[in-house]
């Protein structure tokens, strides 16, 4: 298919990304390899109505990229000329989303698909776009034109529009060329664009990760001096973006970009702080967790996001650990002191529910507690709910280089005669009985 690509682009101009081409390349039916067997009914379903209702209707963004990679796209993005009202009153199970970005959400049992509307540059003073002094963007509302809404989209790959009139495939921005090359590009100035909207960073990462492609110059120069701006983003928003990184089955290629791009300090700055500061151990579990991760997400076994958090925050635990030693607190309470803080400094840059930092903290207490617990104690400590993670998280450890003393050989065995089940959870565990009060109930009385 991308030979096809190739023979479609060679008349072009090497693009660059800033400026849209005058026109659109436009691939048509015999041109590209797209299906409508390979897009979902439902997406479909909205192009057509969109279409028929006097609107223009495009699926756009990685669906369109990894169709045309080859690959296998679970969610289909809708870009349109209709405005969120619009697509509100066409279809019925639908709703506007969001502040910044307003876009619509069209449900068809468990399938949402988004719907948003071309979006346009923030020069008109009347429009409904706001930025900070810095040029981070607050709200993104300003509606366009076709060609208009691929120089607002983030990068070239990702400005790819297919449409269902007569089956073509739209590039403006030089995409297909980018594709072929497996570059990425970002759209427009780096610099102006990452001030926009700092997590434009990571999602180059991302990409960059997942689709095997090199970044391209102009767009990876910024990245070392604006990663400070990472910071202005909310915590919660860079939870979620987090994810993204270490839970789409290359978390091990995210962190090594992450680093060489200097932006996983921003991130974890505690964590970074201690790798900096020689703890070649951490970096290690790190890299072996996230190698781990990647494992399991590839053989379809389930991950958990309080394992990933234990694994990337570890270096900045037993560093606090150290401190508070240091400090003359015994050492039950320096681990406790050190799982407080280490979560504290956590939450200042990435937000973390108390559904994954709890489960993490007891990760780490269970690290000291499979070191010395013994006969019916190690049995009773099998049937903790979070057992399994913290016995593996014994492993990484130990493929990380540390010696642990009385470590996981003697739980590897012991669960040979007591098999536990893997990442077992509270919500598996039977629920107690609830007591009847107020005693047997009584039969009434003959009256």
């Amino acid at each position: 298919m991308l030979k096809k690509i190739q023979r479609a682009v060679r008349a072009m101009l090497p693009a660059s990304g800033e400026e849209a081409l005058p026109e659109p390349l436009i691939l048509s039916r015999d041109e590209h390899s797209i299906s409508r067997r390979q897009i979902s009914k439902h997406a479909l379903t909205i192009l057509y109505d969109l279409n028929k209702a006097g609107h223009e209707a495009y699926l756009v963004g990685g669906c369109i990229r990894d169709l045309l990679l080859g690959g296998h796209p679970k969610d289909f993005d809708v870009a349109t000329d209709a405005t969120p009202e619009q697509v509100l009153a066409l279809f019925r199970r639908a709703r506007i989303v969001g502040r910044r970005f307003r876009i619509v959400h069209v449900r068809f049992g468990r399938e949402i698909i988004e719907v948003t509307t071309f979006r346009a540059s923030h020069d008109d003073a009347g429009s409904d776009g706001r930025q900070t002094d810095e040029g981070m963007l607050l709200r993104d509302n300003v509606f366009g034109s076709l060609r208009e809404d691929a120089l607002r989209r983030d990068f070239t790959v990702n400005a790819l529009y297919y449409t269902v009139d007569e089956f073509r495939v739209l590039d403006y921005t030089g995409g297909l060329q980018d594709l072929q090359a497996r570059t990425l590009r970002i759209i427009g100035d780096p610099e102006q664009r990452y001030r926009e909207d700092p997590v434009r960073m990571l999602r180059a990462i991302r990409f960059a990760a997942k689709l095997n492609f090199s970044i391209e110059a102009k767009t990876a120069a910024p990245m070392q001096a604006l990663s400070e701006q990472l910071g202005q983003v909310a915590p919660a928003r860079l939870f979620d973006e987090v994810l993204k990184l270490f839970l789409g089955g290359h978390g091990a290629r995210v962190f090594e970009l992450l680093q060489q791009y200097q932006l996983f300090a921003p991130l974890f700055p505690a964590t970074a702080g201690a790798l900096a500061a020689g703890d070649e151990r951490g970096q290690r579990l790190i890299e072996c967790a996230l190698a781990n991760t990647d494992q399991r997400i590839a053989n379809d076994k389930p991950v958990t996001p309080a394992f990933l958090y234990a694994s990337l925050i570890w270096p900045a635990y037993t560093a606090a650990q150290a401190i508070a030693e240091r400090d003359g607190l015994p050492a039950w309470q320096a681990r406790q002191r050190a799982g407080q803080i280490a979560i504290e400094q956590q939450q200042q840059s990435v937000s973390i529910p108390k559904r994954f930092s709890i489960p993490a903290r007891e990760i780490w207490n269970l690290q000291h507690n499979l070191q010395v617990a013994k006969g019916k104690r190690a049995e009773s400590l099998l049937g903790h709910p979070r057992f399994r993670a913290a016995y593996d998280f014994m492993l990484m450890r130990e493929q990380a280089g540390e010696t642990i003393e009385r470590g996981s050989d003697f739980w590897t065995e012991l669960q040979k005669h007591h098999p536990v089940p893997e990442y077992r959870d509270t919500k598996d565990a039977p629920r107690p009985r609830r007591r009847r009060r107020g005693g047997a109930r009584r039969k009434p009385e003959a009256q």
